[in-house]
C-alpha cells in the first residue's frame, strides 16, 4: 500500500504540474502544446475529469468537434456534474445538427451551473448558446416542415385537378360541368395549408423583453436602482463613453449599481422556449 500510494501521489503531482503548464500554453493560444500537456496529465491520471475538459476546450478552439465530443463524454463518465463537459458536448452535438440532444446537454449544463455559481460567466454564456440552439432547432425543423407541407399541398392539388379532368371526361365531352366547386375545393385546400403553416410564422417579441436602447431582445438584462432594465453590454458602454447617468431618467448611475434582472431573463427564456423560432439571437 505504502509504495503504491506514494507512486500515485507522485503521479498526481506531476499531472497537476502538466495541467498548469497546459493552462499557460492555452492562455498564450498555443493549443497544440496545451493538448500535449493535458494528454500527458491524462496518461498519468486518466480519472480526473478536468484534464479531459481542458483538452476538449483546446479541441474546441481548433474546431475539432469530433475530439471535443470524445473528451467531453469521457469527462462526463468520470463526473456527471461537469458543467464544462455537458456544455461543450452540447455544442459538439449541435455541430452535427443533433439539436434535441445538444439542447438537452446545454440545459443540463445550465442547471448545474446555476446550482454551482448562479452569477458565473459560464451561466451567461451557456444561456445564450441555449437560446441560439433553440432557434437553430426551430429553423431546421421549420424548413423540413415547410418542404413537407409544400410537397403535400402540390400532391393534393394535383389529385384534385386529376379528379376534375376525370369527371369532365366521364360526362362524354359535355361542357355543362360547373367548375365552381372545383375552384372552391382548391381554395379550401389553400386555406387548410395556410393554417397548418401558421406555427412557422414569427411572432412579435413583447416590448418588456426588449432593451429600451437597442429595442433588441434581452440577452443579459440588468436592472438599475430606478427600476429600469437594460442590456448589460449596452448600458456599460453608455456609462463608459457617454457618462455615468441613466440614459432615460438621467439619474447618476455607476456600473456597480447594476444587478442581473433574473425575472426578465427567465421571461425571455420562457418566451424562447415557446417561440424560440420567433427571434434569432446572433
Amino acid at each position: 500500500m505504502g509504495p503504491n500510494a506514494g507512486s500515485l501521489s507522485a503521479a498526481a503531482q506531476q499531472a497537476e504540474k502538466l495541467r498548469m503548464n497546459g493552462n499557460k500554453c492555452f492562455n498564450k493560444d498555443r493549443f497544440a502544446a496545451a493538448i500535449d500537456a493535458y494528454t500527458e496529465a491524462i496518461t498519468l491520471c486518466p480519472n480526473v475529469a478536468v484534464y479531459w475538459t481542458n483538452r476538449a476546450l483546446c479541441h474546441r478552439k481548433r474546431n475539432d468537434w469530433v475530439r471535443v465530443e470524445e473528451d467531453c463524454r469521457r469527462a462526463i463518465q468520470l463526473d456527471n456534474n461537469s458543467v464544462k463537459g455537458h456544455y461543450m458536448l452540447g455544442l459538439a452535438l449541435l455541430q452535427r445538427q443533433e439539436y434535441a440532444k445538444g439542447i438537452r446537454e446545454l440545459q443540463k449544463a445550465l442547471d448545474l451551473g446555476r446550482g454551482a455559481n448562479p452569477k458565473g460567466y459560464m451561466v451567461e454564456e451557456i444561456w445564450q448558446e441555449l437560446a441560439k440552439a433553440r432557434y437553430q432547432e426551430w429553423e431546421h425543423s421549420s424548413t423540413k416542415r415547410s418542404w413537407e407541407l409544400q410537397s403535400l399541398k402540390e400532391a393534393c392539388e394535383s389529385a384534385l385537378k386529376e379528379k376534375y379532368v376525370i369527371d369532365i371526361s366521364q360526362r362524354e365531352g359535355f361542357l355543362d360541368e360547373d367548375p365552381t366547386s372545383h375552384f372552391e375545393q382548391l381554395e379550401a385546400l389553400g386555406r387548410v395549408f395556410s393554417k397548418a403553416a401558421e406555427d412557422d410564422v414569427p411572432t412579435e417579441v413583447p416590448d418588456y423583453l426588449c432593451c429600451k436602447i437597442t429595442l433588441d431582445i434581452f440577452r443579459d438584462p440588468v436592472i438599475t436602482p430606478s427600476g429600469l432594465t437594460y442590456e448589460r453590454a449596452v448600458i456599460l458602454e453608455h456609462l463608459q463613453k457617454v457618462g455615468r447617468f441613466d440614459p432615460i431618467t438621467r439619474e447618476p448611475l455607476n456600473p456597480s449599481q447594476l444587478t442581473s434582472n433574473l425575472a426578465i431573463k427567465e421571461a425571455v427564456q420562457a418566451f424562447l422556449e415557446k417561440h424560440g423560432w420567433a427571434y434569432k439571437i446572433d
